[in-house]
């Protein structure tokens, strides 16, 4: 299947999230590399590794990456990665969804990535108030690019986003909603507000996050081998960041 289209514009949000000092980083869904360009701008001295699938996309990578692969990364095993691709630094800019098992994949990055290491992913909300008023109609209809893009194979919540990472031995330490100016959800707000209630479920919460479009996420190792971030704040904490009507992130 033919993957998103490919552009030359930076996810300059998620870019704000990637480490100033990584060491090795490695963007799975590399496209055109403009977020390598970016990143090389305040790291030179990085190795910035790009994984795309498609072999036109990943020519033009090479523009900007120190060194691009093609291949997909759901096929190598724990082994290969370790080998080839020990990034401190993984980077998912819209592309979790694209994957078959994103879970598997995170889990096995899980075992090889350092102490200190980090992922940082954009995703995309499947709660979101339009998606949520065309399902209401039956018009759940795929489109080129977008919430509706035919090629996602994956779905995901703010609350479902926090337990895959959980689940691979991963805790978000960070984050942002992007919320942007839609004025036609006020028409829709109202009824996510009711349908929450009659489920007993908390509205404001509902509505909070019907509001972003994609989520912005850093996440770090837990366990034995990992280091605590410094300043991480509360798995609670941490939610309310990432919730539609946090201030700090409009």
């Amino acid at each position: 299947m033919q993957q998103t289209p490919i552009h030359d514009v930076h996810n300059a949000d998620l870019l704000a999230y990637i480490p100033k000092d990584a060491r090795r980083l490695v963007e799975v869904g590399c496209s055109s590399g403009a977020l390598a360009r970016e990143y090389k701008k305040i790291n030179a001295n990085s190795h910035y590794i790009g994984i795309e699938i498609v072999p036109e996309y990943a020519q033009l990578a090479k523009r900007h990456c120190d060194e691009v692969m093609t291949f997909d990364i759901e096929t190598l095993d724990v082994d290969f990665l370790r080998k080839k691709l020990s990034g401190d630094c993984w980077i998912f800019a819209d592309s979790l969804e694209h994957l078959r098992d994103p879970w598997s994949l995170l889990s096995k990055i899980r075992q090889i990535i350092p102490s200190d290491g980090s992922i940082v992913a954009c995703i995309p909300n499947a709660q979101h108030w339009s998606v949520q008023a065309r399902l209401s109609c039956g018009a759940f209809v795929y489109e080129d690019i977008g919430l509706l893009d035919r090629t996602h194979l994956r779905w995901f919540t703010r609350a479902t986003i926090f337990d895959m990472f959980e689940k691979a031995g991963f805790k978000i330490v960070d984050g942002m909603p992007r919320v942007y100016d839609e004025p036609d959800r006020e028409k829709i707000l109202p009824s996510i507000r009711t349908m929450a209630t009659n489920m007993g479920a908390d509205p404001d919460m509902a509505v909070n996050d019907a509001l972003p479009t994609q989520y912005v996420v850093k996440a770090t190792p837990v366990g034995e081998r990992a280091i605590p971030a410094q300043g991480a704040g509360t798995l609670a904490t941490i939610a309310s960041l990432l919730r539609g009507k946090a201030p700090r992130f409009q």
